[in-house]
């Protein structure tokens, strides 16, 4: 989409809004940002990209709507679901903005946030963070989630910001250089940490979400935390390392003692059937333990070297081909593109009746 006269002499802020089934917020989300933006038209004109992640519910047709009466709306669909992380990823490679700024489809995070986000970015930071103050959730998991950052933070050499989230603005320098990477399991949020020069972060409150479920539910929260640490740590493997250290210590000084006790001493030590069992379990377990820790780590390098695309795009809406084509050549998706808008909705609606 060619920006005009008028429009050049705004800056262009991407709106970045990953999509699964979310169609009670599609309308709400786009109403918020478009709102928003309306009282800085002065000073920005925006785009909104959705990334649906194969939605099985009618997101993709409702955002094909929005998108035939706003060119500012655009979309990709992917082939099929590829996680939230490859989907965040996806989107920020295809912003054409000065800054992009992800946000989630349920609203948690409030847009009224982007006019602080944008103060900050214009005094030259390039990275703008949220940071959760608050979350209507339970203590337990608070307490949790506090735990793991920290933990993260003590652990990572990278650049992450205490309590937060993929919440946050991006200057189009960190942009470009998102094009240059190729991580086949990203981690978005710790990712952009790690390229900013000038980052900071802007507390709010997180509030509850009002359609819809959650698509984080505890697995998944597991499964992002153990993304999180083992893209920013090696922590685990010298830590298998240094236990099977420890633990050969120990049974080469259990050994000693043994055998000078009986040299020495004459001590005739009694048959423990149970001590051995119990032993020979115990380190069984911790070899089960720690080749998992490894397999986790050598499973991610074999998945890198196959170089597969990050993500595969089904159908685009009003995505120029300049950027689908810059994403197929630096990244290696795979792009198959049509902005007819009626399209895929059509098929889904095949899909349903059948």
């Amino acid at each position: 989409m060619r920006r005009t006269s008028v429009e050049s002499d705004r800056k262009l802020i991407s709106i970045l809004i990953p999509v699964f089934n979310e169609e009670g917020n599609i309308r709400r989300a786009y109403e918020a940002v478009r709102d928003v933006f309306e009282q800085m038209k002065d000073r920005y004109t925006f785009e909104i990209i959705f990334t649906d992640n194969h939605s099985t519910d009618a997101s993709i047709a409702i955002i094909s709507e929005l998108a035939a009466t706003d060119p500012r709306v655009r979309a990709v669909r992917f082939a099929r679901n590829f996680g939230f992380q490859r989907s965040v990823l996806t989107a920020y490679r295809l912003a054409s903005g000065d800054a992009a700024i992800q946000i989630d489809c349920d609203l948690q995070d409030p847009p009224s946030v982007f006019p602080q986000f944008l103060e900050l970015w214009e005094q030259g930071h390039d990275v703008v963070v949220g940071i959760r103050r608050f979350r209507q959730e339970s203590k337990l998991l608070q307490w949790a989630r506090r735990f793991y950052y920290r933990l993260l933070k003590r652990l990572s050499d990278d650049n992450l910001m205490l309590d937060s989230g993929d919440f946050r603005l991006i200057d189009r320098s960190v942009l470009d250089q998102l094009h240059l990477i190729n991580d086949v399991a990203p981690y978005t949020r710790g990712l952009t940490s790690l390229l900013a020069t000038k980052q900071v972060g802007v507390a709010y409150d997180r509030q509850a979400r009002q359609a819809g479920v959650s698509k984080f539910p505890l697995g998944k929260l597991i499964a992002l935390a153990v993304d999180g640490l083992i893209t920013h740590s090696i922590f685990p493997l010298r830590l298998a390392a240094f236990v099977g250290l420890g633990i050969s210590l120990l049974t080469c000084l259990a050994s000693f003692f043994y055998i000078f006790s009986r040299l020495l001493f004459g001590i005739n030590w009694p048959a423990g059937f149970a001590t051995t069992t119990v032993l020979l379990l115990f380190g069984i377990s911790l070899n089960a333990i720690f080749l998992g820790i490894i397999g986790e780590y050598v499973g991610r390098i074999y998945n890198q070297v196959r170089s597969r695309p990050t993500t595969v795009i089904e159908h685009s809406v009003n995505v120029p081909d300049l950027s689908l084509g810059r994403l197929a050549q630096h990244t290696g998706s795979c792009a198959y593109t049509s902005d007819a808008a009626d399209v895929l909705p059509r098929r889904i609606e095949t899909r349903q009746q059948r």
